[in-house]
């Protein structure tokens, strides 16, 4: 399969050069030396503050840490609430379909920087009425990072609810028919046959979300500015008058982040890929 494999790289690159002889990978690194030189001559043009940003990237870059908490636990909180509305979307029960669909209704008609400042801002004055009981000033005041991963992870969970759901279908009627056969229950069945066979199916998706929230974690700074990566960039580059700078180092991060999430996700992918042939082949 190796030698295969290589064969049809060598035929695909000739196919590629076209009838300049010049493969295409070659073509495509001029084509990216050609961007790096670009982006340097427009770095020393236009003269670009970099003491500035040695002097405030680690403080930028500080910001790095908790938008990654805040994301791990927002796809935690998300995986979980999609796992719950999928069971009540493929459910019989009209209270758990119901309460399902107006979740992922609701949450995916309204934008995700409304959801955040909801939560951030909205609910606290619900806790001040004077008519509300005291306890209520626990329950809806939260901290910045908490309300983070609360809107992300309701967001993001109406969204991923459709992913988990294709996932449970994924598995074949006949299995289900057969663990019934043998005396479990439909609780037994989903957790020990379908939700393990599911997984295959929901994790590579999932991963894209992650990748997406990591760069919609941004929105957080419009709630509470100076707390992660873009709120410290923005505060930062805004109160130095040095907005381009601050920005641009704040852009190279989320995308620097974003490319190595991508890379690892990408090898989950192929692994669990190959798995699944392995498995359907039987073992060849």
């Amino acid at each position: 399969m190796t030698g295969v494999g290589a064969t049809m790289g060598r035929v695909r690159d000739r196919v590629e050069s076209g009838s300049s002889g010049v493969p295409f990978r070659v073509k495509l690194g001029l084509v990216y030396a050609g961007i790096a030189v670009a982006l340097v001559l427009v770095f020393f043009w236009f003269q670009f503050d970099t003491a500035f940003m040695r002097e405030w990237g680690p403080f930028i870059l500080g910001g790095i840490p908790l938008t990654l908490a805040i994301c791990f636990g927002g796809i935690a909180l998300a995986m979980v609430l999609a796992l719950f509305g999928a069971l009540g979307r493929l459910s019989k029960s009209a209270v758990a379909r119901g309460s399902a669909n107006f979740y992922v209704s609701f949450v995916r008609g309204t934008p995700l920087v409304v959801q955040i400042l909801f939560i951030y801002f909205a609910l606290p004055q619900l806790a001040f009425k004077p008519s509300s009981p005291a306890f209520l000033q626990t329950i809806l005041i939260f901290p910045v990072a908490f309300a983070a991963i609360l809107a992300l992870g309701i967001n993001y969970g109406a969204y991923m609810t459709e992913i988990f759901r294709a996932g449970i279908q994924a598995v074949g009627g006949g299995q289900i028919e057969a663990a019934h056969a043998l005396g479990m229950t439909d609780a037994q069945t989903t957790r020990r046959v379908v939700l393990p066979q599911a997984v295959r199916v929901i994790i590579p998706p999932t991963g894209n979300e992650f990748i997406a929230m990591l760069k919609d974690s941004a929105l957080i700074g419009i709630a509470a500015s100076g707390v992660e990566l873009f709120g410290r960039a923005q505060n930062t580059g805004l109160g130095q008058n040095r907005p381009f700078e601050a920005l641009a180092l704040a852009a190279m991060v989320y995308w620097l982040l974003t490319s190595i999430f991508s890379f690892f996700q990408k090898r989950l992918e192929n692994r669990i890929s190959r798995g699944h042939v392995r498995i359907e082949g039987g073992g060849h």
